[in-house]
């Protein structure tokens, strides 16, 4: 059975502060102290007796929203999504390599040799006609296609494995649609990391433009380099 003495309780209630990492924790325990400790009218005549876990919530929401509030805090927070083959990481960007890296064992081939290699049909976007250049990387695992002014389009394996990793800071992703699937809209720059198949070390590719990432049945897309969504949407509908 739980005790309510007030020395018990402080007891755990320091227990649990050594336990949490706070930036600031003198500062959050003083303000809390300073909560506790109000005249009774200020706390609205609340009950004298609280339950031990209300408390001990109490305090823990304290610390978190002081963590949260904090640069310290925000950049210790990182938001994970998996969609399409590709990781989406939103809260502390990691830096950019510092010279751009090709995906390993990516050569530069014809649009037929390109799907020979490939382990999945080749997909082309009527809006953009045909590529300036074509290239296979990773033993087919992926194919890009490339046009004048930086636009690049991704083709992979969605269905069983990670194969890109992207580090931004916030905003959060915009959801968007492509036809009748869905897709993410990442409108800032961003780390762009391979994630070679079997579990390899990861290859920091470059800095990657604004980017549109979707799926096609177990096929994995990303459109980079438009810089509208509205634009990226269009080319991504007409893939076929």
């Amino acid at each position: 059975m739980t005790s309510d003495d007030p020395r018990d309780l402080e007891a755990e209630l320091i227990a649990l502060g050594d336990s949490l990492d706070a930036p600031d924790p003198a500062g959050v325990a003083a303000a809390v102290r300073a909560r506790l400790e109000r005249p009774e009218p200020e706390r609205r005549r609340a009950p004298r007796r609280i339950r031990r876990w209300q408390l001990v919530a109490a305090i823990v929401l304290a610390v978190t929203a002081a963590t949260a509030a904090t640069p310290q805090g925000r950049a210790a927070v990182v938001q994970i999504l998996r969609y399409a083959g590709i990781e989406l990481r939103v809260g502390d960007p990691a830096p950019a390599p510092g010279e751009r890296q090709p995906i390993p064992g990516e050569r530069v081939v014809t649009l037929d040799e390109a799907r020979r290699a490939a382990k999945f049909p080749i997909k082309l976007p009527a809006e953009l006609g045909d590529p300036e250049r074509v290239t296979v990387g990773d033993g087919g695992r992926v194919v890009s296609l490339t046009w004048p002014g930086g636009v690049r389009l991704d083709q992979y394996d969605g269905r069983l494995e990670l194969v890109f990793r992207k580090d931004l800071g916030p905003p959060w992703p915009e959801e968007t649609r492509v036809g009748a699937t869905q897709g993410w809209w990442i409108s800032t720059h961003h780390t762009l990391t391979y994630l070679p198949g079997g579990g390899g070390t990861p290859v920091p590719l470059r800095l990657a433009g604004p980017t549109l990432a979707w799926q096609d049945g177990g096929q994995g897309l990303r459109l980079e380099g438009v810089a509208s969504l509205t634009r990226a949407v269009r080319i991504a509908r007409s893939v076929r």
